[in-house]
């Protein structure tokens, strides 16, 4: 049996990475943060499906914890690690420049000096992300395009690009970019802007909240479902010699699009219900990204199954459901309606 290691597990990719992991076979470990509160929210079903009988194992660490990584990982002795942590938001990251940089830097090298020394021949897997290309043109982008990072996020996953190819290069290690373009689920964060349009929109829908506020409606992404992007990352891993790879649809919509889609589910008129304002927008706008993901497709066989049309409504109808049970929270006082959402985009 498999051994895999996952930085970031309770994330909306860890998640999907874990179960499609444990479904081949793998004995999975991951790390948590330590906190006040539970924070696996998301993996609670994974955990009690499968701890038990040790096919998935959390320990607390951080990216920033250089030790307890290498600690870890030479008890593991994993055959593949997966570094998927990172604080993930665009918006944040230029709130809190030196924290979201540190994760993707300090904690790319603490993860690649370990697969470096370890005796066995670890495989190593760093989450890079189509924000390092900056959105300056709209042409299609792949693996040999510009990086013009736009934002404190971007600039620390083009460091640790650039730290995982050279470690590659340096030391012949089994090193894989994953560029990944926006990838989404009903498991994605509430303050990324795809989950903020659903779950108003389920809230709209019954009766919580009144109107949805963003940002910049004209920016253009490349939004694919979450769940089948780790399978393209599982396969990168397989590949008979280490690379980067773009996954991606190959085809852009905007934020526009995306609420008009979103609101037809529930057949209202997104027009009726959104504003805009200029809070919400970036310092520096990302206004269009497109992948072209011909090279997995040739090299990996890897290609989307998942549908724009159908992500947006498997999004909105789980968000539906989870207002329908907000609602009745609200209707016996137990708790307090929100009636605009609070988060960024």
């Amino acid at each position: 049996m498999k051994k895999a290691f996952i930085t970031g597990i309770t994330g909306q990719d860890g998640y999907y990475l874990t179960k499609l992991l444990i479904e081949k076979d793998y004995e999975v470990h991951g790390t948590i943060r330590r906190s006040s509160t539970f924070n696996t929210s998301r993996i609670d079903g994974l955990i009690s499906q499968y701890s038990s009988d040790k096919l998935l194992n959390l320990y607390y660490s951080d990216l920033l914890d250089s030790s307890s990584l290498s600690s870890l990982i030479q008890k593991i002795q994993p055959d593949e690690v997966y570094n998927l942590a990172a604080q993930s938001h665009v918006a944040v990251s230029f709130k809190n420049p030196y924290y979201s940089t540190s994760t993707s830097t300090a904690g790319v090298i603490s993860l690649l000096e370990v697969v470096k020394n370890i005796e066995k021949d670890v495989k190593f897997y760093q989450a890079s992300s189509s924000e390092m290309y900056g959105g300056v043109s709209t042409d299609s982008l792949n693996e040999e395009s510009l990086l013009e990072p736009k934002s404190p996020y971007a600039a620390g996953k083009v460091f640790a690009y650039n730290m995982t190819k050279i470690y590659r290069e340096s030391y012949k290690k089994f090193c894989v970019n994953g560029i990944l373009f926006n990838h989404e689920s009903p498991l994605r964060g509430e303050t990324f802007v795809t989950r903020k349009i659903s779950r108003a929109v389920g809230r709209i829908h019954n009766n919580i909240q009144s109107k949805l506020t963003l940002g910049n409606l004209e920016a253009f992404r490349d939004w694919g479902f979450a769940g089948d992007y780790v399978e393209g990352m599982w396969l990168m891993m397989q590949h008979d010699k280490p690379d980067d790879w773009v996954l991606a649809t190959g085809e852009t919509h905007s934020v526009k699009e995306f609420c008009k889609l979103a609101f037809d589910v529930v057949g209202l008129d997104w027009e009726n219900y959104v504003l805009t304002d200029e809070k919400y927008q970036r310092p520096n706008e990302v206004n269009h990204l497109l992948g072209d993901p011909s090279k997995a497709k040739k090299e990996l066989g890897w290609e989307p199954k998942t549908s724009f049309k159908k992500l947006v409504e498997n999004m909105v109808e789980s968000d539906c459901k989870l207002a329908e049970r907000e609602k009745v929270l609200i209707d016996n006082n137990l708790l307090k309606p929100s009636w605009e959402n609070p988060t960024t985009t």
